[in-house]
């Protein structure tokens, strides 16, 4: 049940002591959310149970930033991001992301844990500058090649700064 909403312009935003959490499995199938994740996402548990995370994937986020989730995660590595999730409503809302592998008693990865909070104002300006011009290069390449446009733009608009992508957004 992919979330098939058109999107708003309606913002949700977090209170600063909330924290939105969530596990998957390998595939990204929640196996367990939080009562907040439920109250922003505008799903049910049960609703949310079993389906694919990106279920409150917002389409102004671009596929480069999954990728770089994805390929930091596979590393076993926790990944940093700031992302702009969809409610079922097709209202908004922005998170600072930390994904982390779950290991197991044997050094396995198992699944994943996710741990969103509110989202800083300066992040969100900056953060959505960068998705909007990641989208562009993901438009001009096409499908096929979406990831790869957008992220060389993302490793060159690091470049710039002389920082890397976790830098940048713990920095923010």
């Amino acid at each position: 049940m992919k979330n098939r909403q058109t999107p708003t312009s309606r913002e949700r935003v977090m209170r600063e002591d909330d924290f939105i959490v969530s596990k998957t499995d390998l595939k990204g199938r929640i196996t367990y959310c939080n009562r907040v994740f439920i109250e922003f996402s505008g799903y049910t548990a049960s609703e949310l149970m079993g389906e694919q995370h990106n279920i409150v994937r917002h389409p102004d986020m671009p596929r480069g930033v999954f990728k770089y989730l994805w390929d930091t995660l596979e590393q076993k590595k926790e990944c940093f991001a700031y992302v702009k999730n969809m409610c079922k409503d097709g209202s908004y809302y922005w998170v600072f992301a930390n994904v982390t592998p779950d290991v197991d008693a044997k050094g396995q990865v198992v699944g994943y844990f996710s741990v969103r909070r509110k989202a800083s104002a300066k992040a969100i300006a900056l953060m959505g500058d960068v998705y909007r011009a990641m989208l562009e290069e993901e438009r001009k390449a096409g499908a096929k090649d979406a990831c790869t446009a957008s992220l060389a733009l993302l490793a060159s608009t690091l470049e710039q700064q002389g920082v890397s992508y976790e830098q940048l957004v713990l920095s923010l």
